[in-house]
């Protein structure tokens, strides 16, 4: 055999070497990062596709390529991609869905990386969404209080009265209002609640609910007491007792309510803030609309929120750079942008005064009025949660509130079945 030449062996040697280096950089050192985004709605896209482009003008050594992910699917599609070591570096999601990633060692803790700017401009209470143990594992910048969305014809011409952040109506008002405005075929509200779980959980903070309770050793339990029956109850007894609130919506999504409600089938919809977009763009021309304060409970206004997050990906090279485009997109000018192209509201502080938030047209008002109140989801640092709400909380509160079971079992399976769930995560 012929012995090859070595100048052939070290022209092949340098050519192989050169493909396997840069991995997520290039030939002349420019770094690129991946931001998988959950935007969807047009406004909100466009917004951060705008932002990316500004970003990359500015920073020629530090590309990020913007990736379009979804909310179905996040989940999933993120454990898929955290296991197979192809993770985004930049990570769009809600506080509610990170805990197991986060202990999974899954997401960079951003303690030492997000700026003092960035920590002292979002409220601690809603840096406490995104801190597990002592880390501090995505930065929150969306939030969205749930509201009444109302027929505001339909509630002048009966004379209610209409409640105010300053002046909520109780869970026992609103259950009055909703039996007085009901009748002949109407209904005083429609509880879209396909996804019961967190709409309950969160509304239940006004009346000082918990559910889940931490003990001395750590370890998380399930408790159903007095204070979180209210909302439940409340919403049982509308469907149930009253006939105020319609029950061909229980299993309904948000938008499957919209028709109904502008066809004068419901006076009112529990919605999130974020609803309104599909309301102006959906209403039929001269359909008065209006936002109301959810009711208030022993904790007044209080509810839980999962903001929307940002967070870093703990097998990404370039972890500063990611902090860095992070601290970029959520400057308050840009976080403004953001909570406007998706209707919501920002957590900055410096972001929230901005006029055009708090204008009474599509009553953006109401809602930054709202942004005080909101806390820390109950569930969310909780271990196993994403299993407890899929294989026993949703179906639990789905057949209370469709009749078929009694408080008495809602509370024994979210209770017994519950901790049997979260006991597997905590051993």
């Amino acid at each position: 055999m012929r012995r090859a030449n070595p100048v052939v062996l070290v022209l092949v040697l340098t050519l192989l070497l050169a493909g396997c280096a840069g991995g997520d950089g290039t030939d002349d050192g420019r770094v690129t990062l991946r931001f998988q985004s959950l935007a969807w709605q047009q406004e909100s896209v466009e917004a951060n596709k705008e932002l990316v482009a500004e970003w990359n003008a500015a920073h020629p050594d530090v590309r990020v390529e913007y990736v379009q992910g979804s909310w179905d699917s996040v989940h999933d599609q993120l454990l898929t991609a955290f296991e197979g070591g192809e993770a985004p570096d930049i990570i769009h999601d809600a506080s509610d869905d990170l805990a197991d990633f986060a202990y999974g060692g899954h997401l960079a803790d951003l303690t030492d990386l997000v700026s003092d700017r960035l920590r002292s401009d979002i409220p601690r209470r809603s840096w406490r969404t995104t801190t597990f143990g002592d880390g501090i594992y995505g930065v929150p910048f969306l939030q969205e209080p749930r509201v009444i969305i109302a027929n505001a014809t339909w509630l002048r011409e009966s004379g209610v009265r209409i409640p105010t952040p300053g002046d909520p109506w109780t869970w026992a008002e609103f259950r009055q209002v909703t039996a007085e405005l009901g009748g002949d075929g109407k209904y005083g509200v429609a509880w879209p609640l396909k996804e019961p779980v967190s709409a309950t959980l969160n509304l239940s903070l006004s009346t000082g609910g918990q559910l889940f309770h931490r003990g001395a050793d750590g370890k998380v339990t399930v408790r159903f007491e007095a204070a979180d029956e209210t909302v439940p109850r409340t919403i049982h007894d509308q469907v149930n007792t009253d006939g105020s609130a319609s029950d061909s919506t229980l299993g309904s999504g948000g938008s499957d309510t919209l028709p109904g409600f502008f066809g004068g089938r419901y006076a009112m919809v529990p919605l999130g803030f974020s609803y309104r977009q599909q309301i102006v763009q959906q209403a039929p021309e001269g359909f008065d609309w209006q936002v109301l304060p959810a009711p208030a409970g022993a904790d007044g206004l209080s509810q839980g929120v999962s903001p929307q997050t940002l967070s870093v990906a703990q097998d990404s090279p370039h972890k500063e750079e990611a902090a860095k485009f992070i601290d970029f997109l959520l400057r308050p000018e840009n976080m403004v942008r953001l909570a406007l192209g998706d209707w919501m509201l920002p957590t900055g502080t410096r972001a929230l005064e901005d006029p055009a938030l708090r204008t009474t047209e599509h009553d953006w008002a109401i809602g930054t009025a709202l942004a005080g109140h909101l806390r820390s989801a109950p569930a969310q640092s909780v271990r196993g949660y994403p299993e407890w709400k899929d294989k026993v909380a949703t179906p639990a509160f789905q057949e209370y509130y469709s009749g078929a079971i009694g408080l008495d079992e809602l509370r024994r399976r979210l209770e017994r079945d519950g901790n049997l769930v979260l006991a597997r995560y905590q051993r």
